[in-house]
């Protein structure tokens, strides 16, 4: 639980992550997900109820968690004027860690994160998957049981963010603990082992992404964009053969277990869309079913 003053930002939720596993935190803006992070970091104190991290209180034992723990923030906060050699460097004598232990270590990390040949490079002169990946590597200085990872592929381009996917695949695959939020969709699916979907502070839903889709919302879902007033009387023409409506911005989104006759359904009734397309029902669909919100909201 915490609050701030008199506004409860996380209710009594409960959870519980395995070693090695992928866990995922979805919401809104404003949903609890970043002070359920500061909490589990040992950033900022509950204000009830019980956490354990590693199976330590962070109230009594802070400062050992925190060496334990890797944090990736959703800015990467690099010092821009420095080599991302001596990024690495600077990060490890935070945990005083040997000179000798540091360097040893940042050179495995450079390979990991395929920066050996930008070693001496400033920061500021990297791209920016380039610089999420050091980023990554230098929470990693440590050796971590646990990587707390906020937005991990913010920004970045496809093939940049594969790059990221595949080294956080590779630190799970070393039984690395992973807890992560994101905005991308195919990222939670890509990733997460399971997931939680936060809203007003309270987890809404949880379970792994294919338990999610499958219990939650339909099987399929028919993007429309049409003219203004046609989304009223497709509705209303449609009767039984549609599970459930979204209204999202210029779209409408029918859902129901088969996408093509509802979609033949559609044009039969003699309304014709700007656009059309039938799809697969995913994690946006979830998150618009248990809280009337896009991701992005």
């Amino acid at each position: 639980m915490k609050r701030f003053g008199e506004f409860e930002a996380v209710g009594g939720i409960d959870f519980t992550i395995s070693r090695g596993e992928v866990f995922g935190f979805l919401g809104p803006n404003g949903a609890g997900k970043t002070s359920t992070m500061r909490m589990i970091a040992c950033m900022s104190p509950r204000s009830g109820g019980v956490l354990r991290v590693t199976g330590r209180d962070p109230e009594t034992d802070g400062s050992e968690i925190r060496r334990t723990i890797g944090l990736v923030p959703q800015d990467d906060a690099l010092d821009s004027e420095l080599s991302v050699l001596d990024n690495l460097h600077i990060y490890g004598r935070y945990f005083d860690l040997p000179r000798k232990e540091i360097r040893k270590r940042a050179q495995v990390l450079l390979e990991f994160a395929q920066l050996g040949e930008r070693a001496n490079t400033k920061v500021d002169e990297l791209s920016g998957g380039m610089r999420r990946r050091l980023t990554i590597a230098r929470a990693l200085i440590s050796r971590p049981q646990l990587m707390i990872l906020d937005e991990p592929t913010t920004g970045l381009d496809p093939q940049a963010r594969h790059l990221v996917w595949d080294r956080l695949h590779q630190l799970q695959s070393e039984g690395v603990t992973l807890i992560i939020t994101t905005h991308y969709m195919d990222e939670a699916e890509q990733l997460c082992d399971r997931l939680v979907v936060m809203d007003q502070g309270l987890i809404v839903a949880s379970g792994t992404p294919r338990e999610l889709i499958d219990s939650i919302v339909s099987k399929e879902a028919v993007e429309l964009r049409l003219d203004p007033g046609d989304a009223t009387g497709l509705v209303e023409g449609l009767g039984t053969l549609v599970d459930r409506v979204e209204m999202l911005g210029d779209r409408l989104c029918l859902y129901g277990k088969d996408g093509d006759a509802i979609l033949e359904r559609v044009l039969g009734l003699g309304i014709h869309p700007i656009s059309s397309f039938v799809r697969r029902a995913g994690l946006e669909d979830v998150f618009l079913a248990l809280t009337g919100k896009s991701l992005n909201d």
